[in-house]
């Protein structure tokens, strides 16, 4: 529903004066400003901006594409909700993502789940295939591509699910949703440079867990595919 109204907002011209600005050429921060005043299109923007990295990042966090869809929503409706208290002086990509990261933290706490993989958990594609799927799939597969692709993928999936949580976030808000290292300290309170070595230290672990595929090169659809 929420999508909904704003792909009708983003439809209809804007009013006022035409020597403004337009809307795609303002920051975040300016665009939040400017729904806070009450432009309802400078927010349906900032939907389409950003609703694809957010999902991405509580996919990765709750690995359930149902569960990530509501998490992403209710994201949004606390950002409208929060509106009238935004400071232009806040990046909004480290706000939106603190109100992301702690509605995992809570889904996760109220239920008691731990950040665990198994092939019942589904890998995040639109026709909701398992990792049980997957192998079974990959025998009926003739193409040594996406044999490589779905072996690639499950042992990423793993690998990412094994890092220390500390490191799996970093890696996750740095690599998949494209925060700069800045952005991410602000985000979880910490000094850039532990955020740095978080980073490191999971690249390392990472590299070592997927050093069989060292020699094997995707494309770059290929590899959005592997990191969705």
């Amino acid at each position: 529903m929420l999508f909904a109204v704003i792909k009708s907002l983003l439809g209809r011209r804007p009013s006022g004066d035409a020597a403004e600005p337009r809307l795609d050429e303002l920051s975040d921060e300016e665009l939040m400003t400017r729904y806070a005043g009450g432009n309802q299109q400078a927010f349906a923007l900032l939907v389409t901006r950003h609703q694809g990295p957010l999902y991405n990042f509580i996919l990765r966090s709750c690995r359930q594409p149902p569960l990530a869809d509501e998490l992403l929503q209710e994201t949004f409706l606390r950002i409208i909700k929060s509106a009238g208290s935004y400071s232009p002086d806040a990046k909004f990509t480290t706000w939106a993502y603190t109100i992301a990261r702690n509605l995992c933290i809570d889904h996760a706490r109220k239920h008691n789940r731990a950040h665990t993989l198994s092939l019942q958990n589904s890998l995040g594609d639109d026709e909701g295939a398992t990792h049980q799927d997957a192998l079974v799939d990959e025998h009926a597969r003739s193409a040594s591509v996406d044999h490589d692709r779905l072996i690639f993928r499950d042992r990423l999936d793993q690998a990412l699910a094994n890092l220390p949580e500390d490191q799996r976030e970093v890696f996750i808000l740095r690599e998949i949703s494209g925060l700069k290292f800045r952005e991410i300290a602000d985000m979880l309170d910490c000094p850039v440079p532990t955020i740095k070595s978080r980073m490191r230290y999971a690249l390392q672990t990472l590299r070592g867990e997927l050093a069989d595929f060292a020699s094997r090169s995707f494309d770059a659809d290929e590899a959005s595919e592997m990191l969705p």
